[in-house]
Order: C-alpha cells, then structure tokens, then sequence
C-alpha cells in the first residue's frame, strides 16, 4: 500500500497537491461580511484553491458557498460531533468535539489564513495562524493587528494569498 500525504488529493492515476486556504469569521456575519466571504470563497476556489472552515453559518457558509458555486473543495472542522452540524455547502465534514479549540485546527489547515471581520473566535484563528507562521490578511476587524496585511477586497485577499504561495514556495 502507498502511502498519501495528507497535503495530497487525487485518485488511482495519480494525486495533486491539495493547495488549502483557511477562512476564518463570524458565525453571524453582517450582510458586507457575508457578500465579502462569498466573493472570497468563489475566487479562491477558481483559482484552485480549497477553502477550509470551521464550517458553520455565517462568513463560513458564504466562504463554502462561493467556492461550491464554481466546483471547488470545502472542508469544515466542526466543534462538535455531528457532520450534520456543517453548513450544507461543506464537501469534506471533520466533526472534532473539541468545541472551540477547534479554531487552531481551522488555523493551521491552510498555508495562509484570510479573516472576515468576526469576533473572538476569529481573533484566536489569527492568533494561532500568526504564532505558526503562517502569513495573515484581514478586512474589517482584526485588520490592525501587527503582522496581518489588512485587504478591502476579495480580490485583494486572494492576491495576497498568491503571493503567500510564492513566498512558501521559494
């Protein structure tokens, strides 16, 4: 049997790398937030790009949604053990049961984190993602923290994080 790193998605004839972006915001998300994370998650998955989430309603339904609407992967980490507690535009359901102590798990998911206004469970995903490294950008409330690149736009989110890749990469 041939071993798969996690980092890895494909079939028998052969895997691609799994290239995974983790979004992080409120569960009760303003309309601008929702219609941001919603662009966001489209644009993300166009361009390839896996969102993952904690996977509940709000900027993480919005994120699943628009990345759904172009084909693309959605993985949510849900506090609880249930699949059917993620929203239902999420592919690849992980129940964790470890409430929210999950959110280190949303956090470090992807190569870069994007955070969506929110409250003080996105403040502990851009936490922990900062503390690992992994390059941050924001709009709305978590913008101004030092280390995260503040964006006002899903297009300028998703060109920060094709930078990031090209920063990973070298």
């Amino acid at each position: 049997m041939q071993f798969v790193p996690v980092a890895r998605f494909g079939m028998a004839g052969g895997t691609t790398p799994l290239r995974i972006v983790s979004v992080a915001g409120s569960s009760e998300a303003t309309p601008t937030e929702r219609s941001f994370a919603l662009e966001l998650g489209r644009l993300l998955a166009a361009a390839g790009y896996a969102v993952a989430c904690g996977g509940g309603p709000g900027v993480m339904e919005a994120a699943c949604e628009g990345a759904c609407s172009v084909g693309g992967l959605t993985i949510g980490m849900l506090q609880g053990v249930e699949s059917a507690q993620a929203n239902r535009y999420v592919r690849i359901s992980l129940p964790t049961d470890l409430g929210s102590a999950r959110n280190r798990l949303v956090a470090l998911a992807g190569f870069s984190l994007i955070a969506v206004g929110g409250k003080y469970g996105t403040l502990s995903e851009v936490a922990f993602a900062l503390d690992a490294g992994r390059p941050v950008c924001a709009t709305g409330t978590w913008s101004s923290i030092p280390g995260v690149t503040e964006v006002g736009t899903p297009e300028e989110a998703l060109q920060f994080v094709r930078k990031a890749e090209e920063v990973i990469s070298c």
